[in-house]
This record gives C-alpha cells, sequence and structure tokens, in this order.
C-alpha cells in the first residue's frame, strides 16, 4: 500500500511546476516511499515473469569507440537463467548465457515495454505510481523496465522525443550527461539508425581526443542514481549509463511534450534520408535492432506527410503556441499521459515567481565547481570536466578544432554567418596555410585525401542543426507561414 501524500515532500501539483521550471537534470530523493515497484528486484521479477526476455550482451573491455546495439550478441533467456549466470553458481542452468562467461561479459535487458512484459498481469501496472509527479493516471503502462549486470551500459545518446523520468530499483547507476548545447562536442551520429535517438560517435569514458578534440570541452554532469531515487532527465540532454553493480533495476517514463510535433517531422525526413542512402549499402549494420525492417521510399514519403499534415493541424492549438512563444521562453509546454496539453494557469501559475526548491529532497546535477558538500554527500554529483561558463570565442574556437577533424561538425555554422567565416573559410585557410609552411624548405607534395563515406556524408546531411532546418522549410512550404520554425537541436 502506497504512503499517504502528506507525508511526500512535494505535491503533485507541486511536482508538475518544478518539473516545468526546471532546465537541469536533478534527482527527486524521496518521492517513491511506499510505491509497489521498489519490490522489482530481478529476484522478485523472476517469479512473475515465465517467459523468455532478449538481452543484450557485450564484452568488459576498454575501447575508444562506442559499443553500439548493432555490434552487440543477443540471447533469449528467462530471468531465473540470468540470476544463475550473474551469481556464476557452479554447475548451475544458465540457459544461453553459457557461451558467455560472466567474468568477460555483461548482459542488459533494455527498453522492455511493461505493457508487453505484463499484458496478462495488468494489475502490476499500478506499481508504478508517475500520478505522484502530477501526471494524471501515468503508470507502468506507459514505462520500460531496465535490467542489466555491472558493466551494462547504454551508448551516449538523446533522445529526440519528450524528458525523462528515471526510477532506480535495484542497485545503483551512474548517468554522464552532457547539456544540449554541446552537440557539437558528441560528434552526433544517425548511423546505427534508429528513431528518436541520435547517438554520440564518442566512448565517454575513454574518448578518442585525436579523432573527437572537441569533447575535450564538453561540460559532463555525472550522479549515481541510488535506489528509490528519480532522476529527470530535460529534453535533448545526452546521456551515457552505465550499472554499477551485479544486478541493476531500472524503471522509466518518457513524458511528451509540445515539440514532440515538430519533432515526429525531423525524425520522419531523417529516416527517409538514411533509407535512401543505405538501403542497398552492405558494408555495415546500419539499422539499429530495435527498428521493424527497412520501409520503402513511398512508405517514409508517407510518414512524412503524416507528421508534417499532423503538425500543421495543430498549428492553431499546439505549434502556434510554440512558434509565437517569447523566444527567450525555453521551457517547455507539458502534456499530460493523454497527450493533452496542461493548461499553464492551473499547473504552473507562471504570474507568480517561483523557485525552484533545492536541497536534500531536490538535487540538481551541477556542474562540480557548483558542487557544495552537502549535495554531493548522498549522490555523488559531479563533473569530469570543467565547466567554466563559455564565451562565444570560446564555442567558435572548440567547433574549430572538431572542424579541422571532422567535416560533420562544420554544418553546425549555418546558423550564424560570423560563425561560418570565422570556422569554415578561415579553417581551409589556414589548413592550407599550415600544409604551404610545412612544405616551404623542401619539394611541395599534393595533400592526400581519404574518400569521403556515405556514412561521413550522412553525418553532415543528417546533422542536428540540418535537419532542424529542412523541418522548417517543410512546415512553412505546407502552411504557406514564415513563422512556423522546428525546434533548435542544439
Amino acid at each position: 500500500m502506497a504512503a499517504p501524500d502528506s507525508i511526500k515532500p512535494f505535491s503533485p501539483e507541486e511536482t508538475q511546476r518544478i518539473l516545468h521550471h526546471l532546465q537541469q537534470p536533478a534527482v527527486f530523493t524521496s518521492m517513491t516511499a511506499g510505491w509497489p515497484v521498489l519490490r522489482w528486484t530481478a529476484e522478485h521479477l523472476s517469479g512473475c515473469l515465465d517467459k523468455l526476455i532478449r538481452f543484450r550482451i557485450g564484452r568488459k573491455e576498454e575501447t575508444n569507440t562506442p559499443l553500439f546495439e548493432t555490434q552487440c550478441c543477443y540471447v533469449e533467456a528467462r530471468l531465473e537463467h540470468f540470476l544463475s549466470w550473474s551469481r556464476d553458481q557452479a554447475e548451475a542452468d544458465v540457459g544461453p548465457f553459457c557461451e558467455y562467461p560472466n567474468a568477460e561479459y555483461w548482459a542488459y535487458a533494455d527498453y522492455k515495454y511493461i505493457a508487453v512484459l505484463f499484458k496478462d498481469q495488468p494489475s502490476m501496472f499500478e506499481d508504478v505510481k508517475w500520478s505522484e509527479f502530477g501526471f494524471n493516471g501515468r503508470n507502468g503502462r506507459e514505462s520500460t523496465l531496465w535490467i542489466g549486470t555491472e558493466g551494462a551500459n547504454t551508448p551516449c545518446h538523446l533522445d529526440s522525443y519528450g524528458c525523462n523520468l528515471v526510477l532506480q530499483v535495484q542497485g545503483r547507476k551512474r548517468w554522464h550527461l552532457f547539456p544540449p548545447e554541446d552537440t557539437v562536442k558528441l560528434y552526433p551520429t544517425r548511423i546505427p539508425f534508429e528513431e528518436s535517438s541520435v547517438f554520440s560517435q564518442v566512448d565517454v569514458l575513454h574518448p578518442d581526443l585525436t579523432r573527437f578534440p572537441a569533447f575535450q570541452g564538453a561540460r559532463a554532469h555525472m550522479v549515481t542514481l541510488q535506489p528509490g531515487q528519480v532522476l529527470y532527465v530535460p529534453r535533448h540532454w545526452w546521456h551515457y549509463v552505465e550499472s554499477l553493480d551485479p544486478i541493476t533495476v531500472s524503471v522509466n517514463s518518457w513524458i511528451e511534450l509540445d515539440e514532440d510535433h515538430v519533432a515526429r517531422v525531423c525524425e520522419a525526413v531523417t529516416k527517409t534520408v538514411v533509407c535512401a542512402f543505405k538501403r542497398d549499402d552492405n558494408t555495415d549494420d546500419w539499422l539499429n535492432p530495435t527498428e521493424e525492417g527497412v520501409a520503402s521510399h513511398n512508405e517514409n514519403m508517407h510518414c512524412v506527410n503524416l507528421a508534417v499534415t499532423a503538425c500543421a493541424q495543430r498549428h492553431g492549438s499546439l505549434c502556434h503556441s510554440k512558434l509565437t512563444r517569447d523566444p527567450g521562453d525555453t521551457r517547455p509546454v507539458k502534456r499530460d499521459s493523454r497527450g493533452q496539453i496542461r493548461n499553464n494557469s492551473n499547473f504552473f501559475m507562471d504570474s507568480v515567481p517561483f523557485r525552484i526548491p533545492f536541497g536534500p529532497l531536490l538535487i540538481p546535477v551541477r556542474c562540480q565547481q557548483e558542487n557544495s558538500p552537502e549535495t554531493t554527500e548522498d549522490l555523488e554529483v559531479k563533473s569530469s570536466r570543467s565547466c567554466d561558463v563559455e564565451s562565444q570565442e570560446d564555442r567558435a574556437g572548440s567547433s574549430d578544432a572538431a572542424l579541422r577533424n571532422k567535416l560533420a561538425s562544420a554544418v553546425r555554422l549555418h546558423q550564424d554567418k560570423s560563425e561560418c567565416s570565422d570556422g569554415l573559410i578561415q579553417c581551409r585557410a589556414r589548413d592550407c596555410t599550415d600544409e604551404t609552411s610545412e612544405n616551404s624548405s623542401g619539394d611541395y607534395e599534393e595533400p592526400t585525401h581519404a574518400t569521403l563515406t556515405t556514412n561521413e556524408l550522412l553525418d553532415c546531411l543528417l546533422h542536428p542543426d540540418i535537419i532542424s532546418r529542412v523541418t522548417e522549410l517543410l512546415l512553412e512550404r505546407h502552411t504557406g507561414s514564415h513563422r512556423a520554425t522546428a525546434p533548435t537541436q542544439l
């Protein structure tokens, strides 16, 4: 039985107001007391789920490249096999895990929709009580389950849709988070392709700074999430997540936002371009295992038209509210679990000054120099890099470094003409100057250039800035309005 609301630090209405104003990740430390889902340890779930579950298998090794899901092995096993394997029990039945020594591999049952796992046990949905965060009617039906062993991880990525609430049930997980403004420093890619996920080419734990020098300037925020705590991940924050304990269990829910209507157009355009370029390209595993095959071009264009039409139809009530808001107000418009926009006057009372109640019950995930001893005592909130506020010149300088190393990063400069002239053009001039200088004392040799690959071309064409601009043009064309703008990705 859930604990009375009176002992919760924040009421549902107060929590909604907090979420509305939060512009950085934060941890709610005491909101889940009495939630039945806290009993969902792997051992408990093994007695509830007598079915095969798909696990992703990865090798425990240090590399300087991300381990994408396309590079992993997969097994179908029961939780009892998973538990025996994780405990390394001699002569225990570990099922298909027998081919993967526990000391050398980790396993992860990720993205498991609770509505599918427990479709025959719908009462389990009520164990998850997101309604106490102000999302009426939202429970386990709109949530996913994650079960892993030590070392299991999710490659660094951002989610195209919504914001994220994550409850840690068993064990600890460490989150590495980066703000949307650092996107260029994370070297985004859409290969492997997964709708709603933009991956980073950087191995966050062991970055190859020769290939990705701008990552040195990325502002990493780290938090170790403990059982019973809930992490709020704002829209478009990059994150890499790793399991720290022998067994970890998490439950999360992605919360819909008003911007998702435009983001769906972005994703439909991205999918159309990826499939057009990669459908006949058999040089790599470019489609994430979470995707259900390759749609035809006609099918993809149909999805583009549906997304554009749906966004245009909501232009008055949804898109228009986004496009005509104060440019300085970047806060997302919240929606409930049924997709309806919440009445701001009732939930948030924007006319009343509001200060987020940070403290032991709500801890911000800050940069290292912003932390105080009391905020790090329980959560180990820290940053792995300097997070000093950057000047415009600093940002331009870091993008120059990225440009010299990888052409894909250059596409971001289309937003600012001065950045373009100072970045891409000067970069090329500087490269030529350097080459001339180096060869001034001897015979000049024509520089050699590596052949561009399809994936490198797609990194440019599908860069979030480019897709955002294409989406803006499509919406302008469809609505005949020059006021329609796609949400900024960076």
